[in-house]
C-alpha cells in the first residue's frame, strides 16, 4: 500500500497512474478506493504534502494604480522575491516548490467572480427552498474560499445565512493552512461557522449528499493521474504504459498487452461519447502511418498517448454520492514544454529559484510536479455520459467578463492582466 510507505518503493512495478497519483484496479479491490499515493500525493514524501507553498503576494494589488501589464510583472517579481527571502530567513530551501494561482494573483477579484457566479444561479434555482452549499476540491491556502465568503456575507446577507462551505483536501499541510485562516483575523472568524474542512482523498468520499450544492475543481484536474497507452502501428491494439522501480531506485519504462478494468472502460466509454474528432496516436492517414512503422528503427508501437483515467473515477464518484451537484471547473487546455505524446503532461521542478523541466514522468517522486492539458471537449462528453448533466464551456476571459468587474483589475494603460493571463485556460460549468 504506497499510502503507508514512508520511503520511496523499489523493487516493484506498478501503473503509470499509480506512480504518478493513485492505485491499480487490483489495489482498488483490495482497499475499496484507499487512496493509495506516490509522486504527487504520497503523505511522507509526495509533492503537496510535502514540497509545495503556494505564493501569497500580501496585499491585494492595487491594479487602477500599475502602470500597465508590464509594469505588473515587475511588481508581481518583486513580491516573488520577498516572499521567498522571507521563507529562506525561516530555513533555506534549494528545492522550495513555490507557485501561484489566479486566486492569489487576482485576490479578492477572481474569487468574487466565482461568487457572484455561485449566488446568482443558486437564487434562480434553489432558493429559498435549498440551502447554498458550496463543495470546494482542492483549496490551496483557502484564499478564495475566505473571498466567496467575504463577497457573500457583504452582499448577500441573507444568502450567507443559509450558505455551508466544504472543503475537501488530501493534504494534510494544506488542511491545517486553511483552518488557520479561519482564525487569522476577526473578519474570517465570523466565517467558522459555515466551513467544515474535510482532511480526505475525493476518492474515499462515502457520504450520499441528497441536497442541490456546487462542486468547484480550480486548477485541480491538471495534477489527476492518466494513464500510460501506446498503439500497435499495425493491428492498433492498446499497451498500457508501466513503470518497474529496480533495487537501486532507478525507473524503467515498459507497455503491456494487458489492459486493466479502469482504463479499458476509459478508452470505451470515450469511444462511445466522443462527438467531434480528437487528436491522438492513430489519427491521420493509416497508410501513410504504417509506411513510417516499417522504416529502419522504427518504434513498434506509437508515441504514448496519456488518458485521463482518474478523472473518469471523479465523475463516476459525483453521480453516485453527488446526484444533484452542479460543476464548476477551470483548468488548463493547453500546456508549455510538454514531453513527448498525446495530451503529455508537463514534469518540472525548481532548483534554487528556477524552474527544470525534464522530459520523462518518471522521476524521484514528490519533487516534480506533473501537470497535464485538459481536452476540455473529450472531457465534456465523457462528464455528460457518465452524469447525464449539461454542461457549457467557454474560455478563461469569456467566464470573467460575464462575471467579474473587470474594471477592478484594469491597469492605467487599459491592459487588464486577469483577462489576458491564463489564455491557455478554459471554463466548464454545470446547466441547471
Amino acid at each position: 500500500m504506497l499510502r503507508s510507505r514512508r520511503d520511496r518503493p523499489k523493487r516493484v512495478k506498478m501503473l503509470a497512474r499509480d506512480f504518478i497519483e493513485g492505485i491499480s484496479d487490483a489495489a482498488d479491490r483490495e482497499m475499496k478506493l484507499n487512496g493509495a499515493i506516490d509522486s504527487l500525493y504520497n503523505p511522507n514524501y509526495g509533492y503537496f504534502s510535502k514540497q509545495v507553498v503556494i505564493f501569497n503576494p500580501g496585499e491585494p494589488f492595487q491594479f487602477n494604480n500599475i502602470r500597465d501589464n508590464l509594469d505588473f510583472i515587475s511588481l508581481l517579481g518583486k513580491r516573488y522575491t520577498e516572499f521567498e527571502d522571507l521563507l529562506d530567513e525561516k530555513a533555506l530551501n534549494d528545492t522550495r516548490q513555490l507557485w501561484h494561482t489566479p486566486t492569489e494573483l487576482f485576490r479578492p477579484y477572481y474569487g468574487e467572480a466565482i461568487a457572484r457566479y455561485l449566488v446568482t444561479n443558486y437564487k434562480i434555482a434553489h432558493h429559498p427552498f435549498h440551502d447554498l452549499i458550496i463543495y470546494e476540491l482542492g483549496a490551496g491556502n483557502g484564499t478564495l474560499m475566505l473571498n466567496i465568503l467575504d463577497y457573500i456575507r457583504e452582499c448577500h446577507p441573507d444568502v450567507y445565512e443559509r450558505t455551508q462551505f466544504k472543503v475537501i483536501e488530501i493534504s494534510s499541510a494544506l488542511a491545517a493552512r486553511q483552518a488557520s485562516q479561519l482564525t487569522s483575523s476577526a473578519s474570517s472568524r465570523g466565517h467558522a461557522r459555515h466551513v467544515e474542512i474535510i482532511n480526505k482523498s475525493v476518492f474515499n468520499w462515502d457520504i450520499y449528499v441528497s441536497a442541490p450544492c456546487y462542486f468547484l475543481a480550480l486548477e485541480v484536474f491538471d495534477n489527476f493521474a492518466h494513464d500510460a497507452i501506446r498503439y500497435d502501428h499495425f493491428t492498433e491494439e492498446p499497451h498500457q504504459g508501466m513503470v518497474l522501480i529496480d533495487q537501486f531506485g532507478d525507473f524503467y519504462e515498459f507497455y503491456s498487452k494487458q489492459i486493466d478494468p479502469v482504463a479499458d472502460r476509459y478508452l470505451r466509454t470515450r469511444h462511445a461519447a466522443h462527438r467531434k474528432p480528437f487528436k491522438h496516436p492513430l489519427s491521420g492517414n493509416r497508410l501513410v502511418r504504417n509506411l513510417k512503422a516499417k522504416l529502419p528503427l522504427a518504434p513498434n508501437l506509437t508515441v504514448p498517448e496519456y488518458i485521463p483515467t482518474r478523472l473518469m473515477q471523479f465523475f463516476e464518484m459525483l453521480r453516485e454520492y453527488f446526484p444533484q451537484h452542479q460543476l464548476v471547473t477551470s483548468d488548463f487546455n493547453d500546456l508549455p514544454e510538454r514531453i513527448s505524446g498525446f495530451g503529455s503532461p508537463v514534469v518540472q521542478t525548481r532548483f534554487q529559484r528556477r524552474t527544470v523541466p525534464v522530459t520523462t514522468p518518471y522521476v524521484q517522486q514528490g519533487y516534480f510536479d506533473i501537470l497535464f492539458p485538459v481536452d476540455f471537449a473529450v472531457m465534456e462528453d465523457i462528464y455528460q455520459a457518465i452524469t447525464g448533466k449539461l454542461t457549457r464551456v467557454m474560455s478563461h476571459e469569456e467566464f470573467l467578463k460575464r462575471w467579474a468587474f473587470v474594471e477592478e483589475t484594469r491597469t492605467m494603460s487599459g491592459e487588464n492582466p486577469m483577462l489576458s493571463w491564463y489564455k491557455n485556460a478554459s471554463v466548464m460549468l454545470g446547466v441547471t
